[in-house]
């Protein structure tokens, strides 16, 4: 059993415990302890308390894992010196260490990330990065691997940094596993994505626009020409532009090309099809048009994408 230290305190998010927690716990194969300055039970951001195992102070010998999970940001409690004291001195023993969302800035205020590329709570970025200059902050990364030191982004993400370690310890199978239970996917790739196209947009005005961008996210190798989703939403082609332009910030040409782009990185990341099959089944027509749109939007080929993000045992399941 691989011995993890989950280190708590006064404000801690509880999302941010339970979740990799749970996937944790789910795999069988780990001893989860939660430690807390002095051993005693800590009160969560929602103001739940929550048991701790033992005081910081008192982890003895190696430790596999050590999680710090994170803090509401930005107004919530955060813990004090003796903490970050606490964490620097089990770190020296730990064959890894984790953050969840905010409990990156908790990281970088103990020095453990200078030097390292790290990631967090999207709203929190800029705030990593100016205070912790030493730290390379990748703002739109799940979760970012440097050497021996692991940080997700907000919250939920944890759950995707907890896979990843079931996976790298015990195998894909059984992180399939967990992943299924939770209902939740196996993993996002680490660099995937904070933020889904359409997810990123804020709602707009027009219920017929609103309508139109669910339909080309629906089907993404459907029609989608200037002239078609004019028509569908019954206007005129400038018009529409005009609607792109002001509630999207987008053409829609460039917003149905990054609608397609990540439905192919989907399943460039999980499928073992060919990079045509995947063209084809997404609306590029062509390999090297979705060559090109790869290198307009992400700056990289379909090709390297898949060998940096592609997740263990990839099936085939586009025709």
């Amino acid at each position: 059993m691989r011995d993890v230290i989950v280190a708590v305190y006064d404000g801690v998010v509880l999302l941010d415990v339970a979740g990799p927690v749970q996937a944790l716990h789910g795999s069988g194969g780990y001893r989860i302890r939660l430690a807390s300055v002095d051993g005693r039970s800590v009160h969560t951001d929602i103001g739940m308390p929550l048991g701790s195992d033992l005081a910081l102070g008192d982890v003895e010998g190696p430790v596999d894992t050590l999680l710090i999970p994170g803090y509401a940001y930005p107004d919530g409690d955060r813990p004090d010196a003796a903490f970050l004291g606490r964490l620097r001195d089990i770190s020296h023993r730990a064959r890894r260490v984790a953050s969840v969302c905010t409990g990156a800035l908790l990281l970088a205020e103990a020095g453990l990330l200078d030097g390292r590329r790290a990631t967090t709570h999207w709203a929190a970025c800029a705030d990593l990065a100016s205070r912790f200059p030493r730290v390379a902050v990748e703002p739109d990364a799940i979760y970012v691997r440097d050497g021996l030191v692991m940080t997700s982004a907000g919250v939920t993400a944890g759950i995707d940094l907890a896979l990843a370690l079931v996976e790298e310890d015990h195998g894909p199978d059984i992180a399939r596993t967990v992943a299924k239970y939770l209902v939740v996917f196996l993993q996002r790739p680490g660099g995937q994505s904070q933020f889904s196209v359409r997810g990123a947009i804020a709602t707009p005005r027009h219920a017929a626009l609103r309508r139109l961008l669910d339909a080309v996210v629906a089907e993404p190798a459907s029609n989608h020409s200037l002239a078609t989703m004019a028509a569908r939403v019954a206007v005129s082609e400038r018009h529409l532009t005009r609607l792109f332009r002001r509630e999207v910030g987008l053409t829609p040409s460039q917003y149905v090309e990054r609608v397609r782009v990540e439905a192919a990185q989907v399943l460039l990341e999980t499928s073992a099809v060919g990079v045509a099959s995947v063209a084809r089944s997404c609306g590029f027509g062509s390999d090297e048009t979705m060559r090109r749109a790869f290198l307009q939007v992400l700056g990289t080929t379909p090709t390297a994408y898949r060998q940096r993000f592609r997740t263990s045992h990839a099936i085939s399941f586009v025709k």
